[in-house]
């Protein structure tokens, strides 16, 4: 006969308590308020002590076995909070997880009888409903088994990512365990199949010369791409090399043919453009200027103007993938407006703000593939509404459905893998 599962609030008193567990503790004489540690595992000054109380939940719940289970620190930490937040009668009362010092989380005990630490487990559950920020973390989550720190000293940078398992099976964000798997494996967030490794990464490019489109192609990029003009140029240089085409072949206007060609022939070694960690890069290798703009996928937002220009020879950041998720939980909670995911580059001129973009030599639209992907699953869903179903479709895998509530609880989980900080441009 196995060992009864502990009420979490009982057992959490118990903890606090003792104090036998880093950071956490009451904060008040009527042990009413007590704090957790919060911090992301990604951190560099990331200890053991740390996460005790996860794991001291995973160890009491049945959910690990030290010596026998694989120690899975993403799912302890949802686990835990998903138990807390199923529980009406404790509320989180702070959330100071992004505190660069000193992360952590202050709950309190709101029901009436909640001095009765016995009887305090036996409020019902509500059935995993949770505030904004508790959504926002479970979709940080939901790309739980994916690293998006930087691999030092490796050129473009990649994603250590672990090993797949039980891709057949999904974790649903309103219980308090994960579902069984064989081997004792963690649930895999179906969602990280778009986004990592790296080298799968797909762009859609397409080029515009004076408005016309004479350029388009969907390629798998290892290392990133690099728009070059009508020779490859240094092959020994990272990167796919996408060669734009001869505007001799699409254009009639001799004198518009002839300055496109000169904009070709001084892109050089290229513009380039990679992933990195949770972050597009972008550095220019030739004479031409370039500027850029994170703009809407039918046409670039020349209103507002440009966000910036490509450095030469240096490392630009021109796109930030922990936001863009941000955003579409936002997107979905109905408080904001679609996350855009298109860049447009202008290349040999200035950028056309408040002028006809069409009226430019050489426009270059790039679309990363999986963030189109994700956007159209969250439409497909109802957005704001969420009580669809969503369906996921990767090449080369069988379609899975979602609940647009399961979908952003994947999304969540990836926000916290990503270790977003709210303010980080």
């Amino acid at each position: 006969m196995g060992t009864q599962k502990p009420r979490i609030l009982p057992w959490l008193v118990s903890q606090l308590d003792l104090g036998q567990l880093e950071g956490v503790a009451w904060l008040d004489k009527s042990r009413k308020r007590f704090r957790i540690p919060w911090k992301h595992g990604l951190r560099q000054d990331a200890q053991q002590e740390d996460f005790g109380i996860f794991q001291a939940w995973a160890e009491a719940s049945g959910a690990y076995t030290p010596g026998k289970d694989k120690p899975d620190l993403p799912t302890w930490k949802r686990n835990f909070r998903s138990a807390l937040n199923r529980k009406e009668g404790l509320r989180l009362a702070e959330d100071r997880s992004k505190d660069p010092h000193d992360p952590h989380k202050i709950y309190e005990f709101v029901s009436p009888g909640a001095g009765d630490f016995s009887q305090v487990d036996t409020s019902p559950d509500t059935s995993g409903r949770g505030s904004t920020s508790d959504t926002q973390e479970d979709i940080l989550e939901l790309l739980s088994d994916m690293v998006l720190a930087p691999i030092p000293d490796v050129g473009p940078l990649g994603l250590a990512v672990v090993p797949e398992h039980c891709s057949q099976l999904l974790l649903s964000p309103n219980l308090e365990n994960p579902m069984p798997c064989p081997n004792l494996a963690p649930p895999e967030n179906p969602l990280k199949r778009l986004l990592v490794p790296e080298e799968q990464w797909e762009y859609e490019v397409t080029a515009f010369y004076r408005g016309r489109q004479v350029f388009q192609q969907t390629i798998f990029c290892p290392g990133g791409l690099r728009l070059v003009g009508s020779e490859a140029g240094d092959r020994t240089l990272p990167g796919q090399p996408i060669t734009l085409p001869d505007p001799g072949v699409s254009l009639t206007d001799r004198g518009v043919t002839g300055y496109v060609k000169r904009v070709l022939r001084g892109l050089k070694g290229g513009l380039a453009l990679w992933r990195a960690g949770q972050r597009l890069w972008a550095r220019r290798l030739g004479h031409c200027h370039a500027y850029w703009a994170v703009g809407e996928e039918l046409l670039p937002d020349s209103g507002h103007g440009h966000d910036g220009e490509v450095p030469k020879d240096e490392d630009g950041d021109v796109f930030n993938l922990g936001s863009f998720v941000a955003g579409l939980i936002s997107f979905m909670e109905g408080s904001g407006r679609s996350p855009r995911y298109t860049l447009w580059f202008c290349i040999g001129e200035s950028w056309p703000q408040d002028q006809p973009w069409v009226k430019r030599l050489v426009m270059v639209k790039v679309v990363p593939t999986c963030l189109r992907a994700l956007l159209d699953m969250a439409r497909s869903g109802g957005a704001s509404s969420l009580e669809n179903t969503v369906d996921l479709h990767i090449s080369n895998s069988h379609p899975l459905s979602l609940t647009s509530d399961q979908y952003k609880a994947y999304l969540q989980d990836l926000v916290e893998d990503m270790d977003f900080v709210s303010g980080e441009a």
